[in-house]
């Protein structure tokens, strides 16, 4: 079967983009589909660091300035794995130049800011996705299946949370190119925007809509050095955030997020409990589900361990035989293969920009909440 090109311009040459790229790389190799993605060109502000990974990525050209990945004819969608305050910018521009949009979460700094971009991406009428990529691991797409059959019935509980511990020095700056997400003026919010986005996308997919939230925020250090000027400055995003929820569905949540919490890198955890079972998961054995089904006999009633490695088991169909596991990287190859069906379809693949604004609109509540100490209602 003849594919159909489809050239990528990536913006961003920072570790989004190497997921990004790496996911575009490997698709066709292990997914069939009408489309094959063409590594055509990669801007970054650096010159030289445009062309050093336009080298080792395979991309045919490298561009310092991403208005020119626009400008370009032979460029279908352009995919942004820049900083946040970048995102609105580019996508609106791509939007109206008519090119297909992919881009980072969080989508935009705050929901107004993501509005704009909806608007521009829908009057435009081309594909668009946001890479909320944890819905892509196999066992979390499983314990969505598992609800959707009505596994666990009524839902009761949702629990979540995000845990690291890299910005505990305050010695770590903020701003530039490796601290950036510790300033506010171009990250929009703290592990708010950056840890919760991805506990409450999730959670928006599995267990619906939140109604409304009550929210603490704290940031630790309160000064640090800027990267680029030196200067001491205020400190403006949220070092933790914890915050309870209401769904639409009547279950109450516990959110959490934190760089602080010593010891952890990068742990990210979700639990679920219904009135007929429960699942937890755990990103640190992210092949697995824990499923608990009150519905066995009593004398073996107990938590089960899924290995998720099996060919029935989402996506790993496409992988190794039964017993050997994927990593954090195919979740993202993942969402690039259900792009391209969403494609092919003409049903466009969720998370879209419409679907991100949702989560946009919890995170700006949590922040209400947290400056207001009272309940928020969630804008719908």
């Amino acid at each position: 079967m003849t594919k159909k090109k489809l050239n990528i311009g990536l913006v961003g040459a920072g570790f989004m983009g190497r997921t990004h790229s790496n996911a575009f790389r490997q698709v066709g190799q292990f997914f069939s589909n009408e489309y094959e993605p063409v590594l055509k060109a990669i801007a970054t502000r650096n010159a030289k660091g445009a062309a050093d990974f336009a080298a080792n990525w395979g991309y045919e050209s490298s561009e310092s300035d991403w208005r020119k990945l626009i400008e370009r004819k032979d460029i279908d969608l352009i995919d942004i794995a820049s900083p946040n305050d970048t995102h609105a910018e580019i996508a609106i521009a791509a939007a109206e130049a008519g090119k297909m949009v992919m881009c980072e979460k969080p989508l935009g700094r705050n929901a107004a800011e993501a509005e704009k971009m909806v608007a521009a991406v829908e009057a435009a009428g081309v594909a668009n996705m946001v890479w909320y990529n944890y819905r892509r691991v196999p066992a979390v797409t499983l314990a969505k299946q598992m609800i959707d059959e009505g596994r666990l019935g009524r839902i009761f509980h949702y629990r979540a949370k995000f845990l690291q511990d890299w910005t505990i020095s305050a010695d770590v700056p903020q701003g530039g190119m490796g601290t950036w997400r510790l300033d506010a003026s171009v990250a929009g919010s703290g592990v708010t925007g950056d840890l919760l986005a991805h506990c409450i996308d999730t959670a928006l997919w599995l267990n619906g809509g939140i109604d409304s939230v009550t929210a603490a925020t704290e940031t630790f250090v309160k000064q640090r050095s800027h990267a680029v000027s030196g200067k001491v400055e205020e400190v403006k995003i949220d070092d933790a955030s914890a915050f309870l929820a209401r769904f639409e569905n009547g279950s109450l949540a516990t959110f959490e997020a934190t760089r602080y919490a010593r010891g952890h890198k990068a742990l990210y955890t979700l639990e679920i409990n219904g009135e007929k079972g429960s699942i937890a998961w755990d990103l640190h054995d992210l092949h697995r589900l824990q499923f608990f089904d009150h519905g066995d006999d009593g004398h073996l009633r107990g938590w089960r361990s899924i290995h998720i490695t099996d060919g029935d088991h989402p996506y790993m169909g496409h992988w190794w035989v039964p017993g050997l596991q994927i990593g954090y990287e195919h979740s993202f190859i993942h969402q690039a293969a259900d792009f391209l069906d969403g494609l092919a379809s003409g049903t466009p693949a969720a998370p879209t920009f419409r679907d991100a604004l949702k989560t946009d609109y919890v995170t700006d509540a949590v922040l209400a909440s947290a400056k207001s100490g009272r309940w928020e209602a969630v804008k719908s």
